[in-house]
């Protein structure tokens, strides 16, 4: 079963499962990053452990864990729980044994791909608001000064961007950028609302915003989706030859 859809080499999303609600939130949230080293059988498998700034992650042994996998077919996912940990022609390995079965990943909307891609923003002028808010027809205008950002991670559901200026909470913003089509630049002119903004600690002066789509059409989404998982099958390729 696991070897008909994930490969050795496929990148991996590591996420506690945690049976009890006194867990920290961030500790629910905290997601390891690793990739499949070899298949065992249709329900083992072998990944590396995670490593963060160069040092490598102990995760616990009897702990188990929801799965993303990044397979060439697409995205799959499952629990898994850590039956060993050891070392292996000088690569330091979990052993995982499937507590789930594999299944196609849904929610790929929600899936964010880090990038750095230059990005135009304004707020929404009032006729617009009332427009976007009333689910009305509408054009957005043109000429209106626009600042410069740049987006660090985009997904079909919103993005997070970095700006000299903040924007705050619940704004509705104009965002204007270009996605890489092959050889062609195709501009994007979407709505966002801002559902957050920080001033960064180590970088006064520059503010992160996370935005979801505001009234964004079908089609427009499923293009950005479609942009993500392209480029993640690029790097994948990539890093398989390196």
């Amino acid at each position: 079963m696991l070897s008909k859809f994930i490969t050795p080499g496929d990148k991996i999303d590591l996420c506690a499962v945690y049976k009890s609600s006194a867990a920290k939130a961030d500790e629910k949230k905290r997601t390891y990053y690793s990739s499949v080293h070899d298949i065992l059988s249709s329900d083992t498998l072998e990944i590396t452990m995670p490593i963060e700034k160069n040092k490598l992650i102990l995760l616990p042994v009897e702990c188990e864990y929801n799965l993303l996998f990044y397979g060439e077919s697409g995205l799959y996912e499952c629990t898994a729980r850590i039956t060993d940990r050891y070392k292996s022609d000088n690569v330091y390995i979990l052993a995982m044994e499937l507590t789930s079965n594999l299944k196609k990943y849904q929610r790929r909307e929600y899936y964010r791909y880090s990038c750095s891609l230059d990005m135009v923003s304004r707020h929404l002028e009032e006729e617009e608001i009332w427009a976007v808010e009333n689910k009305m027809p509408y054009a957005l205008t043109q000429g209106l000064p626009l600042k410069k950002n740049v987006i660090v991670d985009i997904s079909g559901g919103g993005m997070r961007f970095l700006s000299k200026h903040k924007y705050e909470p619940e704004s509705l913003l104009y965002l204007g950028f270009y996605l890489p089509w092959g050889e062609v630049q195709k501009r994007y002119e979407v709505v966002g609302k801002v559902l957050s903004s920080r001033e960064l600690e180590k970088r006064e002066g520059t503010w992160e915003h996370r935005v979801e789509y505001y009234g964004m059409e079908k089609e427009t989404r499923e293009e950005i989706i479609r942009f993500i998982f392209e480029e993640e099958r690029k790097s994948r390729r990539k890093e398989k030859f390196v």
